[in-house]
């Protein structure tokens, strides 16, 4: 038996074979939409055609009569690609402005593989024209020569934070968030993070701000996709987003300082973007036509809403919380959301928002629906599911069955994106405002110092959320006080010093019996003393206001050389200090100095990174130099350019500086209208007879552009830098930048970043659109 089986695996093998050139050139002859969709030879043709997926919507009447046929032929078309323009950066109108009259007029009459290329418009929906949709594949994006500029355009402006690569749909919720700058927000399932670079927008409205009051604490359960989620923060440098790794149905309560006293940290922002069954996604994931079951839904239906009741929990009075999915089942939208809300007793209400994002269309949230089984079995009351069934199917899957109680949830509030409205994908949205405290939150959680019950194991994370939803969702929040995670922080015992109080400072990781550790494990975050010798002469080298924050200063070393430090929000540092036992946080600061090997020969072991410039610059009073627009040209496309070929005002500010890191600010003209209009501030080094600078790749490239400058193609791999004969020995010595040489990496990201995400992992401009 065994000869016979192997015989006849080595026959189909070579049949295969044999028939694997046909099906290459069949593909390559006439591959039509899967063409279009980026698939490449040598796959099968997935049918988009799922006979179940039909008739279990027809039944539930999501689509306007008479749309059904529009609505399953936007479906099987691809996806638009789309993009948008990081908004709270000084440039984003200069990105604009680049984008529309030197990219898109490109565009104009350009024809690939014979097809007429359509120019990207302009969302009707997004602010300021700030997001745009285009038909151009992926595929046709990377292999047409007419079009790598456009293409080299969108991934290094991607890789330095002024363009995000996202869905359409997916930028819906952080808009309907309607986050200030002063607002605390929770985003509860983040990764990849392209929702929460939009929340980080709203943050820095003002970019004359360094520190807004809010901030961003970012969250997902999978503890690589974290690691993503940070790489997409960090692009946006901002001191005020903290990426952490729970359960979000588990998250734990946090406590912050105020006045002296600890009170719970209540977010006046949530956003609750839960993993769904993503049938809205079929455009881009095309493996959910042949895979879609209603079995999905009902699984993830009890995750969905213990995440979103954990939500709402942790939501001010007064606070909005958007519930959203890339899934247009009601057993995953308006049933989680009815269940919410009976459970709330008043203390949610679903807000009417059908008037802030004109132009957007979209469809009222349904009041009727029925539960399918996965093998068709239809129900339309708890009450005639069989008891086999009760574990798969819940009473919570169900509209109220008292008419009042449903026309009282106005669940009409809700929006449902459909694909061939707007030719985007399927999406879910709902705008909860917090009126009162939840039912069981009305005995307010004890707090540290009083005497509190012995506290439950928390449970550890999953790596998969998707099983064991089948136990009763209510169950969980049924606690008077929200479930053990709202218990008292303990101390470590190895934070404790003989005073019994805990370490100045130091932020470490969880212990390991409190919270199963699982992924890469964590460096802790050690806030600099007051009185730690090394600061003091940071601030007499950079002659840093006295109002600079060197409390908000902190490394991710408790011994040995202080090599890297970050700055973080008061705010932020507040959450940190008093959360360190029970949150796992994977990473949070932005670096605001280097330390340099020889830098004591310079009166300062530290030298300026350009990822925090913008935050720090307010806060420096020395070592600046203000530069021309063709200094900076000059500055950014030659390694180390002498003196002499600076413009005399540059010459005359640098010429009695000593050496050392400095900053190099460029103040626009608004005499001269065609010159860049928005201000640029690089880090730099003085060296002996030249100036350099220690800027990032993909910034120089972003900078260059927007002066109007095109980079060469054959600079692609080393960057814009045309290096100069003889100039090398005028910068810093070759042991101070040997950590990071030239320039600062392309993404300059904590070690520990680039450490889990690996040489080969794709950078986000290629690899990550939103969820």
């Amino acid at each position: 038996m065994g000869r016979r089986a192997r015989g006849r695996r080595l026959q189909q093998q070579q049949q295969q074979q044999q028939q694997r050139p046909t099906r290459a050139e069949d593909s390559a002859e006439g591959g039509g939409k899967r063409q279009e969709a980026g698939w490449e030879g040598g796959y099968p043709e997935i049918v988009k055609e799922n006979k179940l997926f039909e008739h279990y919507y027809q039944e539930l009447k999501i689509v306007p009569e008479g749309e059904w046929d529009r609505f399953m032929e936007a479906l099987r078309e691809p996806l638009p690609a789309t993009l948008r323009i990081t908004g709270y950066k000084s440039h984003a109108k200069e990105i604009l402005h680049c984008l529309k009259n030197k990219y898109f007029k490109e565009l104009e009459d350009l024809e690939v593989d014979g097809q007429k290329v359509e120019v990207p418009q302009p969302l009707s929906w997004y602010p300021e024209e700030l997001a745009w949709h285009t038909n151009l594949s992926r595929k046709i994006l990377r292999k047409s020569p007419q079009l790598e500029k456009f293409h080299q355009f969108l991934v290094s402006e991607t890789e330095s934070g002024n363009i995000s690569r996202q869905e359409a749909v997916s930028m819906i919720p952080p808009l309907l968030l309607n986050a200030h700058p002063h607002h605390k927000i929770l985003d509860m399932c983040a990764a990849p993070g392209s929702k929460t670079t939009q929340l980080i927008e709203m943050l820095h409205a003002d970019m004359n701000v360094p520190f807004p009051e809010g901030f961003v604490i970012a969250n997902d359960v999978d503890n690589k996709r974290c690691y993503l989620l940070v790489h997409q923060a960090k692009r946006l440098s901002s001191p005020c987003i903290m990426v952490v790794n729970h359960d979000a149905s588990s998250i734990p309560r946090l406590q912050i300082d105020v006045n002296g006293r600890k009170e719970i940290l209540f977010y006046d922002r949530i956003l609750c973007d839960v993993p769904c069954s993503g049938d809205g996604t079929m455009r881009k994931n095309i493996d959910v036509w042949k895979k879609w079951t209603t079995l999905n839904s009902l699984q993830l239906h009890g995750l969905q809403l213990r995440i979103a009741t954990r939500g709402a929990e942790q939501l001010v009075e007064g606070g909005r919380m958007v519930y959203s999915t890339c899934s247009l089942n009601p057993i995953e939208d308006e049933a989680v959301i009815a269940s919410l809300l009976e459970k709330s007793e008043g203390a949610l209400e679903l807000a009417d928002v059908s008037s802030e994002l004109p132009g957007l269309k979209w469809m009222p949230g349904i009041t009727h629906w029925k539960v399918m089984t996965k093998d068709g079995q239809w129900f339309a009351v708890w009450e005639d599911v069989p008891h086999s069934r009760h574990t798969q199917i819940r009473p919570t899957m169900f509209p109220p069955k008292d008419p009042e109680k449903l026309q009282a949830m106005h669940l009409e509030r809700c929006l449902r994106i459909l694909p061939h409205h707007q030719n985007t994908g399927g999406f879910f949205v709902a705008v909860l405002v917090k009126k009162s405290s939840m039912p069981w939150n009305k005995r307010p959680p004890k707090l540290q110092g009083e005497p509190v019950e012995p506290r439950e194991p928390v449970r550890s994370s999953p790596a998969h959320p998707t099983g064991g939803a089948a136990a009763d969702p209510a169950e969980p929040e049924r606690k008077p006080v929200g479930g053990p995670d709202d218990t008292d922080i303990t101390e470590r015992p190895e934070n404790v010093g003989s005073s019994g109080s805990k370490k100045d400072g130091v932020c470490g990781p969880p212990p390991s019996k409190k919270m199963k550790l699982f992924g890469f494990k964590e460096d802790p975050f050690v806030f600099i003393p007051e009185d730690d010798p090394l600061f003091p002469p940071i601030q007499k080298f950079y002659a840093l206001d006295p109002s600079f924050p060197k409390m908000n200063l902190l490394t991710r070393t408790t011994e040995g050389k202080k090599r890297q430090l970050y700055m973080v929000s008061k705010e932020l540092r507040n959450v940190l200090v008093n959360n360190s036992e029970r949150m796992k946080v994977i990473n949070t600061g932005i670096k605001v100095w280097c330390r340099n090997n020889s830098g004591e020969e310079f009166d300062c072991a530290f030298r300026l990174a350009q990822e925090g410039i913008y935050t720090l610059y307010p806060f420096i009073n020395s070592r600046i130099i203000t530069v021309s627009i063709e200094d900076v040209k000059i500055l950014l496309t030659q390694e180390n350019p002498f003196f002499r070929k600076l413009s005399n005002e540059t010459y005359s500010q640098a010429k009695d500086l000593a050496k050392g890191s400095i900053v190099l600010k460029y103040e626009p003209d608004p005499t001269k209208p065609d010159t860049l209009q928005c201000p640029i501030v690089l880090c730099g080094w003085r060296g002996k007879a030249s100036i350099r600078t220690f800027v990032p790749k993909n910034e120089r490239l972003h900078y260059l552009r927007m002066m109007g400058l095109e980079v060469l193609a054959e600079e692609k791999k080393e960057g814009p830098v045309l290096a100069q004969e003889g100039a090398g020995s005028s910068g810093p010595p070759e042991d101070e930048v040997s950590a990071e040489p030239g320039a600062e990496p392309a993404a300059s990201t904590d070690t520990r970043a680039h450490a889990a995400l690996g040489p080969s992992d794709p950078a986000p401009a290629e690899a990550a659109l939103s969820r």
